[in-house]
């Protein structure tokens, strides 16, 4: 078991972070937020799909004015689901001008980097956070590699060039990532935000170094941390890049909420990033949102056919009776289903899994044998194997959930 580090508990809307909750899984919307009927739509999508908190881009007058009819259609219809405002440069300015609004949204997103840049007499960070505490609402401050404080930046850098043990220029932008995000959570804690109030996140563009940055940040300090890779690309590049660090940290017991980025692509619904972030999630034993369906690649001795239209026809009778599942029984997420193809590893894996099916490869018996709980339960043999094999499953579930 993986022991995970210990935070405050953050609570946001419905839900909590941080302090051995679950590790919460975020996303964020595309739509164009002023209009609300397609950022409601996306919402409720995104919602459904398992998203426990929704960040939206708030960026002018229109966006932020929309929040209270966005949040409370939501609420109408049922959904209780975080809803998060991210601000850049105009945050400060725009949290006071629409008092509703700050009070309808859930968390506030900023990134120091961006927050100073605006032009005002006081101080725009000082000015969020003090209408964080007047709310009562948790931030997150996010430090990006691509927006960092150039104050801080070249602050490291000139003492660096003092320096008799000089760092190369990468080193410096990670110490910049961590100091920028530290100082920022002290400042509003000096401010009056409470502790418990704070979630911070450090991300970089590359897998190593997001890893880095991290751990550095996590070493410092005990806040509440989001993990994700900012700018992790499209399609298996972003998942990958972004699996590939996010699972390392979680294996370090670092992080407490998670998103995948991904680039869209035509075709490819916004849910994906929510489904990848479960996936995550479930191959680590973090958490579980589906039976798990364990199944061999295939090669020379398996019967392709037989072997790939049963696993996907498994699969797809999970993901429709997953919805009635989970009401009647609630573990059955915690399920593991092994569909093999050939008597190689067929039998073995079958007996580790709560029920599995081997098939018979190339050149042997053409019998499947159904493994329930450890023990051989019976032979199937013909045409109708997929059938029977599938109300075994559904007897299997009423039985032992």
């Amino acid at each position: 078991m993986i022991k995970r580090r210990k935070t405050p508990q953050v609570k946001i809307g419905n839900i909590s972070i941080g302090d051995a909750h679950p590790i919460a899984i975020q996303s964020m919307t595309n739509t164009q937020t002023a209009n609300i009927k397609e950022t409601v739509k996306q919402i409720k999508q995104l919602s459904r799909a398992g998203s426990e908190m929704v960040r939206l881009t708030i960026n002018d007058n229109k966006a932020m004015a929309g929040i209270p009819k966005i949040i409370s259609q939501l609420r109408k219809n049922g959904y209780s689901t975080p809803i998060v405002g991210d601000f850049h440069y105009n945050g400060h300015v725009l949290l006071k001008k629409f008092p509703q609004s700050a009070k309808a949204l859930d968390k506030y997103r900023i990134n120091p980097g961006n927050v100073n840049y605006a032009s005002s007499k006081n101080d725009p960070f000082i000015e969020i956070i003090k209408i964080a505490i007047k709310n009562k609402k948790p931030i997150r401050i996010g430090v990006n590699s691509g927006s960092i404080d150039q104050n801080i930046l070249k602050t490291l850098r000139s003492k660096n060039k003092k320096s008799k043990n000089k760092k190369s220029s990468h080193q410096i932008l990670c110490d910049a990532l961590v100091k920028s995000a530290i100082q920022s959570a002290q400042k509003a804690e000096k401010i009056g935000l409470s502790k418990n109030k704070i979630v911070l996140s450090v991300k970089m563009s590359d897998t190593q170094d997001t890893i880095t940055v991290c751990e550095m940040l996590s070493k410092k300090c005990n806040y509440v941390l989001h993990l994700g890779v900012t700018e992790a690309g499209s399609g298996l590049d972003g998942v990958i890049k972004s699996a590939s660090a996010i699972s390392v940290l979680l294996q370090k017991g670092i992080g407490d909420t998670i998103r995948i980025s991904l680039t869209p692509k035509k075709d490819m619904p916004r849910t994906q990033e929510v489904k990848c972030c479960q996936m995550l999630l479930q191959s680590m034993g973090f958490r579980f949102f589906a039976p798990t369906v364990i199944s061999c690649p295939g090669c020379g001795r398996t019967e392709s056919k037989l072997f790939e239209s049963l696993t996907d026809s498994v699969k797809a009778h999970i993901q429709k009776r997953l919805p009635v599942w989970i009401k009647k029984y609630p573990k059955v997420t915690q399920l593991k289903i092994a569909i093999m193809g050939c008597v190689v590893n067929g039998p073995g894996e079958s007996q580790h899994a709560d029920i599995g099916l081997s098939l018979p490869g190339r050149g042997e018996k053409k019998t499947a044998v159904v493994y329930v709980d450890g023990k051989l339960l019976k032979k199937l043999n013909g045409k109708i194997i997929k059938s029977n094999f599938i109300k075994i499953l559904e007897q299997y579930i009423q039985k032992k959930y």
